[in-house]
């Protein structure tokens, strides 16, 4: 039998920190109010001259490669999960290829928003099971400071999100006690007008964009916030009872839960519903804000850098977002 195993994790965040305080200076807004609602107290915005969506994955992606022992060249395969990629197209999956200097091997783009990377992930779990690939790199990379509203229209939005980028390297294995023991992923798309960003219009607008589109804010994100955090709740705990379950596994045997990082009153709400202690769910938005396909690596990876990832853990990624999807991958280290 053929598994998947994670040998290496890596993360990149750009190096300009902006904390409450800063937009407390442009947004009619408070450090109080954030805390309160977010948990942020601070997040990363790219520097123009710098970072692209692109760029900043393959940062992460050699810091993953390095700690599973893989060369680049040593790679079959890359899934790429953002919703904000460089170019409309092509996907940034091609343009981390060029940078690690690879020619030849396929490139796949994932947009599922803040499940993106499980999604990425169990894309990824099927192709090693299968025998197609060996060794495949995932990301999860996002620029998402330059689409926000920093206005005091939008900013219910503008607070959360920041920027950065996280890896994993998944190599193919025959061990059936460190590996990838199942993911699952979730949809429901009759919530889909509940967080999206409308236009560009695409094909269904007849022209791609409009001044007209800009003026009406539809190329800003919306979002529900009331029906996002309600279905959140639920969906959280749900997906990651089935992960359990479907493994003959009760929460008490969990060694560690990372958790999209979408808002800490939601990872606080899914900790206390499932009787997880705080030392076994990781969080750490309030240092990088909600940064949509990116948090879940990244929280791993610094998970793993704090010697809370060890060989032998129970570990469950779990995800809620834009769709809605969720999503949720039970891993022994």
């Amino acid at each position: 039998m053929l598994y998947s195993r994670i040998t290496g994790t890596g993360h990149y965040a750009p190096e300009r920190v902006v904390t409450n305080q800063q937009l407390e200076k442009s947004i009619n807004t408070t450090d109080q109010w954030i805390r309160e609602r977010t948990g942020i107290e601070q997040r990363h915005f790219f520097d123009p001259e710098k970072d692209t969506v692109a760029n900043m994955g393959t940062r992460a992606a050699r810091v993953a490669l390095e700690r599973a022992g893989l060369e680049p060249e040593e790679v079959d395969f890359i899934v790429f999960a953002t919703i904000t990629p460089d170019y409309y197209f092509p996907g940034c999956g091609v343009l981390v290829q060029r940078e690690l200097g690879l020619t030849g091997i396929g490139a796949l783009d994932i947009r599922n928003q803040c499940s993106g990377f499980i999604y990425a992930l169990s894309v990824a779990d099927q192709f090693i099971k299968t025998g197609m690939y060996k060794n495949v790199l995932v990301i999860g990379a996002e620029i998402q400071s330059s689409v926000l509203d920093m206005s005091d229209n939008g900013r219910a939005m503008a607070v959360i999100f920041g920027d950065g980028a996280g890896a994993v390297v998944l190599q193919a294995t025959s061990d059936p006690e460190h590996r990838i023991l199942s993911t699952h992923l979730h949809a429901e798309g009759r919530y889909a007008e509940e967080l999206m960003v409308k236009d560009p219009g695409g094909s269904r607008a007849g022209r791609w964009i409009t001044k007209e589109m800009i003026d009406s804010g539809g190329t800003n994100p919306y979002m529900n916030g009331q029906a996002v955090f309600k279905q959140a709740i639920i969906r959280f705990p749900e997906v990651i009872r089935e992960a359990l379950e479907k493994n003959g596994c009760q929460t008490s045997d969990l060694d560690l839960l990372v958790p999209h990082q979408a808002n800490l009153r939601i990872t606080t709400h899914v900790q206390e519903s499932m009787g997880l202690p705080e030392e076994k769910v990781v969080s750490n938005i309030q240092r990088f804000g909600n940064t949509t396909a990116a948090s879940i690596p990244i929280a791993l990876s610094e998970a793993y850098e704090e010697g809370r990832v060890k060989p032998g853990n129970l570990i469950c990624l779990a995800a809620f977002g834009s769709g809605f999807t969720w999503a949720s991958a039970l891993i022994k280290w």
